[in-house]
């Protein structure tokens, strides 16, 4: 597919092979200028890129080919893979994130990630479960691409997870508080879709992380970090389409 070539310094020399790509992870730039963040995935130096850049109007960026790997992960794990750097490719869209008035994301960018998406799904054959989040892989770290992110629309496109659930009856358990037993329960079902387990199992601030992590993929109305009703039954629901 056309894109624009606006090629990065930063990635790893050494080629993988097409099989080794298994995800895709979206970002948003978190820059209150487009310019400022193109800028930075672009120079040497910042020790960061992406493959492909999604600006405001749509226009596709490609900053590094899929057959090299970019630095945009992190650290980052998900199910057995730790650095998803190596199988993954990195797409930013152009937005200043939770920290400059996170914005709603633009028509044409949606489009444009449709469209991308699509193109890298067929190429690779990548699993709609293996489309994921910044903060899918990096909760304890990140929160993009955010709550305003369209997971529920892509996923009616084959793009991604959703849940199969009925949307009215499923908020009425919003708020609903559970046991600790089903609390536990929603963490272990967190760790069978494929979030990170934390080595200190009594660490409360990570548990929220993960949850609010959860929340802004999969329940974005309310992120509050707290285990719910409504999250434990979308968590059993997704366990069934991740399995």
């Amino acid at each position: 597919m056309n894109t624009t070539k606006n090629y990065s310094p930063n990635f790893d020399i050494e080629k993988r092979k097409k099989n080794e790509i298994k995800f895709i992870v979206f970002h948003y730039t978190g820059m209150k200028k487009e310019t400022d963040a193109i800028k930075k995935l672009t120079s040497q130096g910042t020790k960061v890129s992406s493959h492909y850049l999604i600006k405001k109007n749509g226009e596709i960026l490609t900053l590094v080919p899929d057959l090299y790997i970019s630095w945009h992960a992190g650290v980052s794990f998900w199910k057995n893979f730790k650095s998803l750097n190596k199988h993954s490719l990195g797409i930013e869209i152009s937005n200043p994130g939770h920290e400059f008035k996170y914005n709603n994301f633009t028509q044409k960018q949606i489009n444009s990630i449709l469209k991308l998406s699509k193109f890298l799904i067929k190429k690779y054959k990548i699993k709609s479960k293996c489309i994921l989040g910044h903060s899918d892989i990096s909760p304890d770290r990140k929160k993009d691409p955010g709550e305003k992110f369209p997971w529920y629309y892509l996923s009616k496109k084959k793009i991604g997870i959703w849940h199969s659930l009925n949307t009215k009856k499923l908020i009425k358990t919003r708020n609903k508080r559970i046991t600790e037993i089903q609390k536990n329960h929603f963490i272990k079902n967190l760790y069978k879709l494929g979030y990170a387990k934390n080595l200190n199992k009594k660490n409360i601030k990570y548990s929220n992380l993960l949850t609010s992590a959860f929340q802004r993929r999969f329940r974005q109305e309310l992120i509050n970090g707290i285990i719910d009703e409504e999250c434990l039954i979308i968590s059993k629901n997704l366990v069934k389409k991740f399995e």
